[in-house]
């Protein structure tokens, strides 16, 4: 079967870096939302006259957020129906408590759920000073504006999102990303994705 998995948390959990280590051993599409509607966002943000690194601008979540993750789903679409495994690496928040969002998807990739396997890992951390470091270390411009607002993110950093699709709740993992990512803990997590 085809896997599906999306990689799911705030800022500073370790999605990104999680998924890659996992996608070493299962070769995927590997779509991270940021990379594929960051530049895009960043420069409309930038015409409005706005911190191209606000994500929770009141332009942005009315004009740009949808557009990313509808984007990031066409190319996982495209993925799907040319019989590749996809990675999906955002929050995903307001598509997981659709109940319609999976079903479109499959149905527009002429998939159905006995095709393609679809998980849920959900990346949180037990530490909030680890998030705010992690954050901190990868010394992205986009983060400045996370950690100039730490307070709304702080809140944030045990966070299970609901989600309401048609999957069995064996194929949701809440992974705790605290402390070092071992081997053992990806080799975990890999063979749960090929299970």
């Amino acid at each position: 079967m085809q896997k599906l998995v999306y990689f799911v948390g705030v800022a500073g959990t370790g999605k990104t870096t999680v998924a890659k280590k996992v996608a070493e051993e299962i070769p995927c599409a590997f779509l991270d939302r940021d990379t594929v509607g960051g530049r895009f966002v960043e420069r409309f943000l930038e015409l409005q006259g706005l911190d191209k690194d606000d994500r929770d601008s009141e332009f942005y979540k009315e004009n740009l957020r949808d557009l990313e993750y509808d984007t990031t789903k066409d190319i996982c679409i495209e993925n799907l129906r040319v019989g590749q495994n996809v990675f999906m690496i955002s929050p995903f928040t307001s598509e997981l408590k659709s109940e319609q969002y999976l079903v479109d998807l499959l149905n527009e990739a002429n998939k159905t759920s006995a095709e393609v396997d679809v998980k849920v890992i959900v990346v949180t951390l037990q530490d909030i000073e680890q998030q705010k470091k992690r954050i901190e270390s990868r010394g992205t411009e986009r983060d400045t504006w996370k950690l100039d607002n730490w307070s709304s993110y702080e809140t944030r950093v045990n966070f299970i999102p609901e989600i309401n699709w048609a999957i069995p709740n064996e194929h949701i993992h809440i992974f705790d990303n605290s402390g070092t990512l071992t081997e053992e803990k990806i080799a975990n997590l890999i063979a749960y994705i090929k299970e």
